[in-house]
């Protein structure tokens, strides 16, 4: 048996040639690997209900996937990762729902890019039924994931059609290089300013209202032109954000997001984003569980309109895509 559950503990039985165990518990690679001492299960406490998401590591320090667990999960970086269930995993009542039944459209936008190189790529997904008019715009980072993988369209779609709230333009923005443009990098407003809004905004919808939407790094570069440009944005939602990072940090060569300190936390205690509602989530077995804990705590002291919420889960596509339709609800002001 690969896996065992017995109340809050999890018994992880390693298969030949297993020497450590990583996953949610380790943050994958930020920590060593827990050890598999003389061929004996790893045994750990973990909290009710979670999702957690694993693989072994052998004697060479390459990952691999359980032989003996077929369960995968919503994880497009690496091909080893399977998880365990503590329990049950709750589900969002939206995704407890058939698919709605009146779908919005997408709009496929390509061009070469101008601020950053390279061909760039949006889609933009309007509700059902639209034909011009005001509506939110959320401009999307990691666009071709939350379109994909996050099924945020599909959110939508079965929030309006449960008339829970109103719909939206959801604009999913692929990236070039993520962490180039993600990491604290003002360039990423002249991209979405000067290329992305002006396809977007009079050629396909009239935004009402703006917001930044976006996960982990994406997370990030929302709050961080969201709170500094109130001119353009007024919302922002940002699931497990990426808040340990400060500009130019770098760390063996890449941008840091271990030990660069909280940055942006200290810019919005010194000048507080009074002009945003805020949808904050993360997960409680990844690294920025903290982080994340703090930047809502500041938003609670200092009376910001802001949601805070936490899922027993790891830094992944299972706890984003769960957060989803909560953050959209909150967004758009939804029952």
């Amino acid at each position: 048996m690969a896996v065992s559950v017995d109340g809050q503990w999890v018994t992880f039985s390693p298969p030949a040639g297993a020497v450590g165990l990583i996953g949610d518990m380790t943050d994958w690679r930020k920590r060593a690997p827990i050890p598999v001492v003389d061929g004996g299960p790893v045994r750990l406490r973990l909290p009710r209900g979670a999702w957690v998401e694993y693989a072994w590591v052998d004697a060479a320090g390459e990952a691999f996937a359980d032989p003996d667990n077929a369960q995968r999960s919503l994880n497009p970086w690496w091909p080893y990762p399977r998880a365990a269930v503590v329990g049950e995993y709750a589900r969002h009542p939206l995704w407890q729902m058939p698919d709605a039944t009146l779908k919005g459209t997408a709009h496929r936008l390509t061009w070469e890019g101008t601020v950053f190189p390279g061909t760039r790529r949006v889609i933009v997904y309007t509700p059902h039924g639209y034909a011009g008019g005001p509506l939110p715009v959320y401009y999307v980072q990691d666009g071709v994931a939350f379109y994909r993988t996050g099924k945020l369209g599909d959110v939508m779609d079965r929030a309006v059609q449960a008339g829970l709230t109103e719909g939206a333009a959801l604009v999913f923005v692929e990236p070039g290089d993520r962490n180039e443009e993600y990491y604290l990098n003002p360039r990423y407003l002249d991209f979405l300013t000067e290329e992305v809004m002006p396809r977007v905004e009079g050629p396909l919808v009239q935004a009402s209202v703006r917001g930044l939407w976006g996960a982990s790094l994406g997370g990030l570069i929302s709050l961080f032109l969201g709170a500094r440009h109130p001119e353009l944005f007024s919302r922002v939602a940002a699931h497990s954000g990426a808040f340990i990072a400060r500009p130019g940090a770098t760390r063996d060569g890449v941008i840091d997001t271990t030990t660069a300190g909280e940055w942006l936390l200290e810019q919005l205690r010194d000048t507080p984003p009074t002009h945003l509602t805020t949808s904050l989530d993360t997960g409680t077995l990844e690294w920025l569980t903290g982080p994340n804990r703090r930047m809502a705590g500041l938003f609670a002291d200092l009376g910001l309109d802001h949601q805070y919420r936490e899922y027993p889960s790891g830094h992944n596509w299972v706890t984003w895509r769960e957060a989803l339709p909560e953050a959209f609800l909150y967004l758009q002001g939804g029952a």
